[in-house]
């Protein structure tokens, strides 16, 4: 039935039409945009994935500025460590020298040393970069590394973990500082009391594994009494804690010195022992001494130290007699030791360094691929699609201009 109220054949040529046409401008969107998911209308699932991954590459981005400038920090420090090495090496000729050396060779030969010593003193002070500078100080430094996406989403950032290697030649000092609460550093039994040797007695200092921190300073002070065999002149043990320190450090630390200070005095009836794992001194008198033998162990805790530079003995190295030059023998090597360990320090760290830049590098290059799989627009297939949608949208028209003109084949018949 032919009917000038409803042209189902120009409806469908319109519907038709239309659709072409909306494939037609999402094509044409994909080959301008170079996308097929380019809003999260496109595909909400797939953008939101794309999104969240375009995020990463942007943090990757960031932490590979982050690692080259860590890397280069750490190259500075190295550099200069090996240069510090070379100068012991040299000051080391002269030392050797200076042993069968008289009275006036010595004399030059130390004007020589303090000449290096100074210059050493010089590429300390100077190896920094950005203001960093690993040759001082104790406390770590860290450099960004990576961002670490769990299975829930969860964000963390990863560091890599500097130890600043001290090549100075400054004396440290126990803090001033008062701690927060008694305790907060080391805590004791039996402190700052008489122990009497009549029976035996310990007391046992425990150190709070908490409150390790850089610049934490402890002091342990044991003081005889009566006919002790420690003597009655206080021995005192201090250290100041680095930024890298645990609990065990400071055990070995003050332990040692401790055990010296006992085996100097020739003690017999006083001992030491240090336990790493509990965290703990025990001072011990033994039941053996009299009962006029005492000991008292007193603890002191204060904030804000600085250690010994690990080149202190270099500011005391003087072969201008037989003695110290014996002794500049002796400490020249501990000397160059210290500054190998520092340098090769610096080197593995510096390597790793290098290592985790061109894994974030290649990260980031496959994140990138993973993304471009996910949207990114295959422009063979649309350009090939964009063609055929042209044909279709002409052939279209065509269509709907024959379908509106059937109504017009009616006005024959009135004729």
């Amino acid at each position: 039935m032919s009917s000038i109220l409803t042209n189902n054949s120009a409806m469908v040529a319109l519907q038709t039409l239309q659709s072409i046409n909306k494939d037609l401008s999402m094509t044409q969107s994909e080959i301008s945009t170079g996308k097929s998911i380019a809003s999260a209308r496109d595909n909400s699932a797939i953008w939101a994935i794309s999104t969240t991954m375009q995020s990463d590459v942007s943090g990757f981005s960031a932490i590979s500025e982050a690692l080259s400038l860590g890397g280069s920090t750490v190259a500075v420090a190295r550099n200069g460590a090996e240069s510090i090495t070379g100068l012991l090496t040299e000051m080391k000729e002269k030392v050797v020298a200076s042993q069968e050396a008289n009275d006036d060779d010595r004399t030059k030969i130390q004007t020589d040393i303090s000449a290096l010593r100074d210059q050493i003193n010089a590429i300390t002070s100077a190896a920094q970069f950005n203001g960093v500078n690993l040759l001082q100080g104790t406390s770590s430094y860290d450099v960004l590394s990576s961002l670490d996406r769990d299975t829930a989403g969860n964000v963390t950032a990863s560091q890599i973990s500097v130890s600043r290697q001290d090549l100075g030649t400054a004396t440290g000092a126990v803090g001033t500082t008062a701690v927060g609460a008694a305790g907060d550093l080391i805590t004791g039994t039996n402190t700052g009391s008489a122990l009497a040797g009549n029976a035996a007695a310990s007391s046992v200092l425990t150190i709070t594994g908490a409150g390790v921190a850089d610049g934490a300073s402890y002091s342990v002070t044991v003081t005889g009494a009566g006919s002790a065999d420690i003597g009655t002149t206080p021995i005192v043990a201090t250290y100041v804690a680095n930024g890298t320190d645990t609990a065990a450090d400071v055990v070995t630390a003050l332990g040692t010195q401790i055990s010296d200070a006992f085996t100097a005095a020739g003690a017999t009836t006083t001992s030491v022992a240090t336990s790493t794992g509990a965290g703990t001194i025990t001072i011990a008198l033994a039941g053996t001494a009299g009962a006029g033998d005492t000991i008292q162990v007193d603890i002191a805790e204060t904030l804000d130290g600085t250690q010994d530079g690990g080149l202190l003995a270099l500011g005391t190295l003087d072969v201008t007699s037989d003695a110290g030059a014996t002794q500049a023998l002796a400490d020249i090597e501990t000397l160059i030791q210290t500054s190998i360990d520092a340098a090769a320090a610096f080197g593995s760290v510096e390597g790793r360094i290098d290592i985790q830049s061109d894994f974030v590098s290649n990260l980031s290059d496959s994140l990138k691929s993973g993304i471009g799989a996910l949207v990114d627009a295959n422009m063979e297939e649309a350009s090939a699609r964009l063609q055929a949608l042209q044909v279709q949208q002409q052939l279209g028209i065509q269509s709907l201009s024959i379908a509106n003109q059937a109504p017009q084949n009616i006005l024959s018949l009135f004729r």
